[in-house]
């Protein structure tokens, strides 16, 4: 269901007594609550996006275990997890559980919520029944989750209202308040090679063609070598069409990979091309993994084509 735009607030900081966490690497956990068709199903999956550990529909009473192994695996260090009114009666334990969750890990307990025509539209939309049964007419059933969801609402450190969101804007605000510089650079990027004679790679998101280069293969010092020769690489570095192009690519990259990462994309295959697949891609793709490098993304190179 399309949530929608944000109206937020947020609740003076309470005291934790959480175990100290790493500043390289911190441990925590989010709670995602709130009315049902406010968006708690996309909010859930964009903390996936970001690398939390995501379950939905998580029983209150299994809360605490999961606290605990968040805060001692080695494999979870963010987790997000929803808790609504799906749990009945067992609701009423929210509060004092988070009490002793926040003793355990950082916890931060996003509530959900949107007016009441844009729910009803949502249910309109989408014709699924409100967890609070069949029987019951929506409108009831809303006025009712409001009501039991309202001791969660007063605990919550972000309230946001979704009524005028939608998808993206919802994911954008997420990634924008819970990202760490770390995982903008979680985007994995592949920097190939490739020689135009055996084709385009498939899977390739952006190709340039660097046949505009010299071509070493003429000179026959060269021709028996490969890109990743420091005399080919020192060859083709000399000419300023080169330069000139590295650093146009880079600055375009260095431009771009943000916003692939807004998106939500996770891989990323940048392919260079000339006519064989030896020489010049080769160099060009090494390179241009250095210099992303140096600005802290990882990157892979791969030479599709280039002699063993």
């Amino acid at each position: 269901m399309p949530p929608g735009r944000k109206t937020t607030r947020r609740r003076a900081a309470r005291p934790a007594k959480a175990r100290p966490r790493s500043s390289a690497n911190p441990r925590d956990l989010v709670v995602i609550t709130g009315l049902s068709g406010s968006g708690k199903a996309s909010a859930l999956k964009a903390f996936e996006d970001l690398g939390f550990y995501a379950v939905d529909n998580m029983p209150v009473s299994l809360m605490p275990p999961f606290a605990e192994l968040v805060a001692h695996s080695r494999d979870i260090r963010r987790a997000a997890l929803v808790v609504d009114v799906r749990e009945g009666q067992s609701l009423e334990k929210f509060p004092s559980m988070l009490r002793d969750i926040r003793r355990t890990l950082p916890t931060t307990v996003l509530f959900l919520e949107a007016s009441r025509a844009a729910l009803l539209a949502r249910y309109s939309e989408t014709r699924r029944p409100h967890p609070l049964g069949r029987e019951a007419r929506v409108t009831g059933a809303l006025q009712e989750e409001r009501h039991l969801l309202e001791p969660i609402r007063k605990v919550a450190d972000i309230v946001i209202d979704t009524t005028k969101f939608n998808v993206h804007e919802l994911r954008a605000y997420i990634q924008n308040k819970f990202m760490r510089e770390s995982d903008g650079k979680s985007l994995v990027i592949s920097s190939i090679s490739f020689g135009y004679k055996k084709g385009v790679p498939l899977d390739a998101d952006l190709v340039f063609d660097v046949r505009f280069l010299p071509n070493p293969h003429f000179v026959p010092e060269f021709r028996n070598l490969t890109g990743k020769d420091p005399k080919v690489e020192n060859y083709i570095i000399s000419f300023s069409q080169t330069r000139e192009f590295l650093d146009r690519v880079t600055e375009l990259l260095l431009f771009l990979l943000p916003h692939y990462i807004n998106e939500g994309k996770s891989y990323l295959t940048l392919a260079f091309g000339c006519t064989g697949g030896q020489h010049r891609s080769v160099m060009i793709a090494e390179e241009v993994a250095r210099r992303l490098a140096r600005h802290g993304y990882g990157v892979k190179t791969a030479h599709r084509d280039m002699p063993r």
